[in-house]
């Protein structure tokens, strides 16, 4: 990467100070772009989602490596837990979504409170066999007493799509019978999962992110602090293909100790440790274990670290000073943290990065595990907080006295609750992954690269005023 004109910038920069400048290119197609990492993560798509509790769940994690990305389960999480949740990821199909399945005297109540877990919209009826009998969506308990058996408002006009069909063979059945959505069934009729025409579509231009056994990948991480070799080695055992070595200052003694415990477990997958700001502290992780250092400090949505202690730096010249860094010591970094927009990750990706973390806009999805909640004025939202919220401490610290969990709690830096609305149009974090893919895609055609390491490469950026980046938002309504 390189700035317009060769101007490099006296001071540091955020994502909306900087703008790309379009390349001679010979890339016809958004198609012709490969976006598959090499940084030994195994995702094919650049996004990651951050290992926070609000947001990296099952269905997340499910969901994200079906479409090549990657999901950090949180260090809070019981390893039990953990141990479930990476299990049943690595069970999940790799072109159907799981169902939501349903008795049919189970009630219109049950199925009301399981509808927004899943983006598609829709729980399946079974029989003791698990055969599909019936289809209920929203519009099916729309002004339906909560207490009526599914039996009396499921649809039984189904479509159901073996789970040997290819997906472009499944989406023509399923656009010549008119049908969004159809149930997937073994050769004995068996449910085994749901296909959307939509999903259809996408397992043609998705490749998924696997492990070598076929199975869908997922990290998980882990804090600095206790028997931190003893939590990694369980959390190997689980299955995990990443580990995330976490904690806010990652350029402290304790996080380098634990790289090197961790380390010398001699894992054989890559460990990523962070957070750091600086090329030193990129080298110093690198050099105590770190196969991808995690960059980023303040930038995120639910963290007020750097208006509570004044500490970070803007992310778009943190992420470039320590991308070069770890390039010449062959390691990678993930930018993480400051992401608003598709533009964001495009700028990250151009600025070294081999992944982009991605937290409180996934926070507002079906696929992360808060519950929908409707505010006054009926729009639906989810609860997101960050990792150094009061919300979170307690959750970190539940085994610690109530002597000392209230002293922690006197000292959170994240905001404790902020509202993550579900967009309409845009639900699910499916729809949110086209949309960065499309962009990312786009801007590496501008700038002429099929690949990430070509993007980086012949990416050109330029410095920009606050008039500059308002110049570049779409209005919607007139001036």
């Amino acid at each position: 990467m390189r700035f317009l004109n060769d101007q490099v910038p006296n001071h540091d920069l955020t994502y909306s100070d900087v703008f790309m400048v379009p390349q001679r290119s010979a890339v016809g197609s958004r198609l012709d772009v490969d976006l598959a990492t090499n940084d030994g993560s195994g995702t094919t798509t650049p996004i990651v989602v951050a290992n926070m509790t609000a947001v990296a769940g099952r269905r997340m994690a499910e969901t994200v490596a079906r479409r090549g990305g990657l999901a950090v389960i949180p260090q809070d999480i019981p390893l039990d837990v953990v141990t479930e949740v990476i299990s049943w990821v690595k069970q999940r199909h790799l072109v159907h979504d799981t169902a939501i399945t349903l008795e049919p005297t189970s009630t219109v109540g049950d199925a009301i409170n399981l509808l927004p877990k899943r983006a598609h919209n829709a729980v399946i009826v079974i029989d003791e066999h698990r055969r599909p009998l019936g289809l209920v969506t929203d519009a099916d308990c729309a002004g339906v007493d909560r207490f009526t058996q599914l039996s009396e408002v499921m649809s039984t006009d189904l479509l159901t799509v073996s789970a040997a069909t290819d997906p472009k063979e499944a989406f023509g059945t399923l656009h010549d019978f008119r049908h969004y959505l159809a149930p997937v069934v073994d050769a004995e009729g068996s449910l085994v999962g749901v296909l959307t025409r939509t999903g259809a579509l996408r397992a043609t231009l998705y490749q998924p992110a696997v492990d070598s056994a076929g199975q869908l990948r997922v990290a998980a991480a882990v804090g600095i602090n206790g028997d931190v070799a003893s939590k990694a080695t369980d959390l190997l055992r689980a299955g995990a293909d990443v580990l995330v070595i976490d904690t806010a200052h990652g350029h402290q003694e304790k996080m380098l100790s634990a790289l090197r415990k961790v380390r010398a477990l001699d894992p054989g997958v890559p460990i990523v440790a962070g957070n750091v700001v600086t090329a030193e502290g990129t080298r110093d992780l690198i050099a105590a274990g770190a196969d991808i250092v995690k960059v980023g400090v303040g930038p995120g949505a639910m963290c007020t670290t750097r208006m509570m202690t004044a500490v970070g730096r803007p992310q778009f010249s943190a992420v470039l000073e320590c991308a070069a860094a770890a390039r010449e010591l062959g390691r990678s970094v993930w930018a993480d943290g400051g992401v608003r927009y598709p533009r964001d990750v495009a700028l990250g990706l151009a600025a070294g990065a081999s992944n982009v973390m991605i937290g409180s806009w996934f926070a507002g999805t079906y696929e992360s595990p808060g519950d929908v909640t409707r505010d006054a004025q009926g729009r639906l939202y989810k609860e997101s907080f960050g990792m150094a919220s009061a919300r979170a401490v307690r959750l970190r610290t539940a085994d610690d006295s109530p002597f000392d969990r209230a002293r922690k709690a006197l000292f959170e830096e994240g905001i404790s609750s902020g509202r993550m609305y579900l967009d309409p149009e845009r639900p699910s974090v499916e729809d949110l992954i086209d949309d960065i893919v499309a962009g990312v895609r786009s801007s590496m055609t501008y700038a002429g690269a099929t690949t990430l390491a070509e993007f980086f490469e012949r990416a050109t950026v330029g410095v920009q005023s606050t008039a500059g980046f308002s110049e570049g938002k779409p209005l919607d309504t007139s001036w």
